[in-house]
Formats: structure tokens, sequence, C-alpha cells
């Protein structure tokens, strides 16, 4: 079984996937902008059993947008990037960011969330029910 390797950008934090993700997916509310600085996120959702993490990480965790669940991000102490997380909508499961395994052909997005908030310039063939985000 492969195993792909996800790290934050000064490489002290890294999250270990083995085999395939569950779904990998573009979000395009506020918050996934702002984390990422971009016009929308790029993110792989894996089982949790499929992934190990090492390194020290810190946490915070906000609400969703909608109000009505949590979302714990995990990332570096020393450089600040998010390494993956956890959405209370999806237990079991841990979210990482796809650029983080730095390999462009990572994987094309088969969701897309928040539609809505997409810049009117980016143009994503797929779009998946907004309270699956």
């Amino acid at each position: 079984m492969e195993t792909s390797t996800a790290s934050c950008r000064c490489g002290a934090l890294k999250a270990r996937a083995r085999g395939e993700p569950a779904r990998i997916s573009v979000c395009h509310c506020l918050a996934c902008k702002a984390r990422t600085g971009g016009a929308f996120s790029w993110n792989s959702t894996w089982l949790e059993e499929q992934v190990e993490t090492e390194g020290e990480s810190r946490s915070w965790t906000r609400i969703a947008e909608e109000g009505n669940r949590w979302i714990t991000y995990h990332f570096c102490p020393e450089c600040g990037s998010t390494a993956w997380y956890r959405i209370e909508a999806r237990p079991g499961m841990v979210t990482i960011p796809a650029g983080n395994f730095g390999d462009p052909g990572f994987g094309e997005p088969a969701y897309s969330w928040y539609g809505e908030r997409r810049c009117p310039w980016v143009r994503v063939e797929t779009e998946g029910p907004l309270e699956e985000g």
C-alpha cells in the first residue's frame, strides 16, 4: 500500500497517509480562503486509521460558518502552516491540505463546497451539497 507524506512548510510536522483518500475536494468558504490566503482550499480527507502524524502540533478550534459544528486545525508552532484538521461532522476522518503533499498531480477534486462563495473567475467542474462542507 502506497504511503504519501505531507508536511508543514518547515518540515517539522508531518502526516503520513496510507492508500487512497476517501475524497479530494476544494472549499470556497470564507474561512478556508482566509486560512490558505487563496481563492479556495484543496483538501484530502482520509480515514483516521490511514493517517499517522509526526511532530508536535498546536491546535485551534472554531465554529463552522453555519454555527452548528466545530473544526479543529492542527498547525506547526514553528512555521504556522496547517498540517491537518478534523471536522465534527466527519467523525473518524482527518483532512490534510492536499498542497502539503508537494505534488501538483496529487489528485483532482471530486467535490466542491460553498460554491455560492466561489470567486467568479474560478472554474470547478463539480459541486457538492453545502451541508457536507
